[in-house]
Order: structure tokens, then C-alpha cells, then sequence
């Protein structure tokens, strides 16, 4: 397990937090391509963003490494199912889920090129990874641990994607890859 990743479920769900990462815009962005019905959420921790999909009318589906956060996450979304199990093997058939989507995961993965990978693997439409932006910010991560646009851009052609868009937000990137 990747000592990096977040314990404190609380601090997840801290309403400056969730503001900054613009969860209704991420969703509405990730949701451009018509008739999207399922959602693989990535690296769920309590459900932030499995909630907003959920919400949407989507049949939603989430993956952790912490069993901790996904007993939160289905505290907070009942509707929705949650695995335990890594970004990088996913227990899923090829194009079991219209979006997959990463919510600042991928800079905590023991390899983000195999978890780019699966998330081509299982997704039938689009995958979207949300990262932090390479620059010193008061919050997230240090630069040190952060993610350069032109890496993720590569590890997500190298995978598979036919095309990538990035999208940056007032505090964070949202990269929207399609098949």
C-alpha cells in the first residue's frame, strides 16, 4: 500500500475541501458525451465524487485501497457499490464502465502507467483523471509528488486513448480522455 494515501476521512469531506474541487463542474465536464449511464470511480475515498455522479442517475460503482473509506463512501452514497481493490488490477471486463473516473489518484498509485492502463481497459467511452497542477500551492500535495500535464498526457495515448483534453480549473487540472 502506497504510504501516501489519506487516512482521515473527515478531512475529505472538509467543506473548503470540496470546493475546491468544483465537484458539479468536474462532473457536468466528465459528463459531456451523451448517454453516459455507468461510472467506475477510481480511488473513491469517502465518495465525493461517486455522490455527484449518483446524483446524476448514474449506476455508480467505486474502488479504494482503504477499507476505511469505503465504508464511509457507502455511508454516504447507499446506492452506489464499492470494491475494495488497486487502480492498477482492476476486477473488471473490458468496457464494463462508460466513465472511468480519477479524483487525485493518480499521483498516489504505485504505477500510474498501469492504472492509465486499466482505466482504458475497463472504460468503453472516456476515462478523466483530476489532478493537482505542477506548481507551489497552499494545499495538496508537494510539487514534489505532483504530476506534469505532458506525463499524464502520455501515460494516456501510451494506454490507448485516441485523444486528451485538459481542462484546467481554478485549483486543479481535469484531463478528459476518450476512446
Amino acid at each position: 500500500m502506497n504510504d501516501r494515501v489519506c487516512r482521515d476521512s473527515d478531512r475529505l469531506r472538509n467543506p473548503e475541501r470540496l470546493a475546491r474541487l468544483e465537484i458539479d463542474r468536474v462532473a457536468g465536464l466528465c459528463l459531456e458525451i451523451p448517454g453516459t449511464r455507468s461510472v467506475l470511480d477510481v480511488g473513491t475515498g469517502t465518495g465525493v465524487f461517486a455522490e455527484a455522479f449518483a446524483a446524476r442517475g448514474l449506476a455508480v460503482t467505486g474502488v479504494d485501497i482503504q477499507e476505511a473509506m469505503l465504508e464511509s463512501a457507502r455511508s454516504h452514497v447507499p446506492a452506489a457499490r464499492f470494491l475494495l481493490a488497486p487502480s492498477e488490477n482492476l476486477p473488471f471486463e473490458e468496457g464494463a464502465f462508460d466513465l472511468v473516473f480519477m479524483g487525485l489518484v493518480l499521483h498516489e498509485t504505485e504505477s500510474a502507467e498501469r492504472t492509465m492502463a486499466e482505466a482504458f481497459r475497463v472504460c468503453a467511452r472516456r476515462s478523466a483523471v483530476l489532478e493537482w497542477p505542477l506548481q507551489e500551492q497552499p494545499f495538496g500535495p508537494p510539487v514534489a509528488d505532483r504530476l506534469d500535464e505532458r506525463t499524464i498526457r502520455t501515460w494516456g495515448m501510451d494506454a490507448g486513448f485516441a485523444s486528451v483534453r485538459a481542462v484546467p480549473l481554478a485549483a486543479l487540472v481535469l484531463y478528459l480522455f476518450d476512446k
